[in-house]
């Protein structure tokens, strides 16, 4: 059995910025589910919102972020977001981030969609992958900081209703224990429970797993970000076509070439990210065509400098980003809710914190603001570094979170069936019945599939354990989804269209005791 100070799950930023602040603390165990860069993080293309800008100030920051959110964000978690992100944005640039400049030496700004100024800075269009590159050399300069990679976790280890270590398949496939007074989920989203996503394969959905059948709470799970912009061409993958394309003027057009997103709100190409990505689906089921972004209207040596990953990438594809219409549609992004977090990334369980995609602070409410997302991680994560230092301490639950609500179905356990369900099942069916647009009758029909469903007998014991954590998750989004009866941010019932403040400006928490 291996014991250390300190337990990292995941090597993205969240967990990376947590590892340096807790690297003067004690010794710091890193483990990673594949290679060290292999995250949410090094997907990230379009930047990192700060209000570094003369135009800008935190105010105006949550404001944006306010809105965006839908009526659903904690204005606590929102307020520590804004005015704690400029002072770790800039400690990147002081350890050596290579964001892009202007001609005075400042950071170069760009803007993106729902941001009422130019906040976002940017390394090209690979942002993600520039500050995993400076917050891994740093990690590694520390000595008291160990990462293992090729690590799947399986289940916390929990001692007296605390968090005490984990257990976790090596590269070898072999059982291995570890044990820690404070432990950190880092593990990213939950993307890959749906057919079509942005995300790398790693993202499960694993911490939100692990915490859920450990016993700690999460929350706000029907509210998933799908991005209206993903490469959509037979036999090519479905990467990421960044937001910042349109901030810097791209057009969606239909088949006909016609702008079309002014019909479905004011801001168009720039409204926010749920109302894009069902105007795109809405324009593409009422011509019967596909959908596109051209940026053949600007200069194509400003459009290739500008996005050279994603130019490279449409190249691939045999497509030319600066010229050629580029075909798109929505897929499942991010997971604006998780494990339920204070905003010192506390759980509701001593000894457990979450941070970045897997935690629910609230901070995005039912929408989140594009380029909040990496901030996130590097705030919290700083944040959880310093809390971990302290006496366990569980958060308590927040006054505006409620306790399970009943779905109408009874209380079906979230414990493996009978029923063989393969991977790619379970992720077909979710986009189908539980992605961009969802009703009752759908929505019932998940719930009811995935109840019975089990892993198929043949998976090996680690790959059994990544299936339980599949489902797991994939039944707590569907059962959310169809207990929430309204539209919503990222969460759209065809049956209950309209926002409803009354009932439901609530964060609903589910616990492993409610089923």
């Amino acid at each position: 059995m291996h014991s250390v100070d300190f337990l990292i799950v995941g090597g993205g930023v969240a967990g990376l910025r947590a590892a340096i602040g807790l690297a003067d603390a004690g010794r710091v165990l890193v483990l990673t589910k594949a290679e060290p860069a292999e995250s949410n993080t090094g997907y990230a293309q379009g930047g990192i919102a700060a209000a570094v800008g003369a135009d800008d100030t935190p105010a105006l920051h949550a404001a944006d972020t306010l809105r965006a959110g839908d009526g659903l964000c904690d204005e606590a978690a929102v307020d520590t977001l804004v005015k704690d992100g400029p002072r770790f944005v800039l400690e990147l640039l002081d350890w050596g981030a290579r964001f892009e400049r202007d001609a005075d030496g400042r950071p170069a700004l760009a803007r993106e969609a729902a941001h009422s100024v130019r906040r976002v800075l940017h390394a090209g269009d690979a942002t993600g992958r520039e500050i995993g590159r400076v917050l891994w050399e740093r990690v590694r300069s520390l000595p008291s900081v160990e990462t293992i990679d090729h690590a799947l976790v399986t289940d916390l280890i929990v001692e007296d209703g605390h968090a005490r270590g984990l257990r976790y398949f090596d590269a070898a496939d072999v059982s291995r224990e570890v044990r820690a007074r404070a432990i950190l989920l880092a593990t990213g989203g939950a993307g890959q429970v749906f057919r079509e996503t942005t995300n790398p394969a790693v993202a499960t959905g694993d911490g939100i797993a692990l915490a859920f059948h450990a016993g700690a709470r999460v929350a706000d799970l029907e509210f998933v970000q799908f991005h209206p912009t993903a490469l959509k061409l037979a036999g090519a993958p479905r990467f990421l076509i960044s937001e910042a394309l349109r901030g810097e003027g791209a057009r969606l057009v239909n088949e006909r070439g016609e702008a079309f997103m002014t019909r479905h709100h004011p801001d168009g190409d720039l409204a926010p990210r749920d109302i894009v990505a069902r105007g795109i689906a809405r324009e593409s089921e009422h011509t019967g065509g596909s959908i596109y972004l051209t940026l053949a209207h600007l200069d194509a040596d400003y459009v290739r400098h500008r996005f050279p990953t994603i130019a490279a990438m449409c190249a691939q594809a045999g497509l030319d980003l600066a010229r050629d219409r580029i075909p798109v549609g929505p897929a499942a992004h991010y997971m604006m809710g998780g494990v339920d977090t204070d905003e010192w990334a506390r759980t509701s369980m001593p000894g457990l914190f979450a941070a970045g995609e897997v935690a629910c602070t609230g901070v995005h409410g039912a929408n989140r603001l594009a380029s909040n997302s990496l901030l996130e991680g590097l705030v919290f994560g700083a944040r959880a570094a310093e809390a971990m230092q302290l006496p366990p301490q569980a958060a308590p639950m927040k006054a505006d979170r409620v306790g399970t609500r009943d779905s109408g179905l009874g209380a079906s356990h979230l414990v493996p069936g009978p029923q063989s369900l393969a991977s790619a099942e379970v992720r077909d069916l979710m986009w189908r019945n539980a992605g961009l647009f969802r009703s009752r009758t759908a929505l019932v029909e998940a719930v009811e599939i995935l109840a019975r469903a089990g892993a198929p007998s043949a998976l090996s014991p680690a790959e059994q354990s990544r299936h339980r954590n599949l489902l797991t998750v994939a039944r707590l989004i569907a059962r959310a989804a169809l207990r929430r009866e309204e539209s919503r941010g990222g969460h759209y019932r065809e049956d209950f269209p309209d926002r409803e403040d009354r009932r439901w400006r609530i964060h609903v928490v589910d616990t492993r005791a409610a089923y």
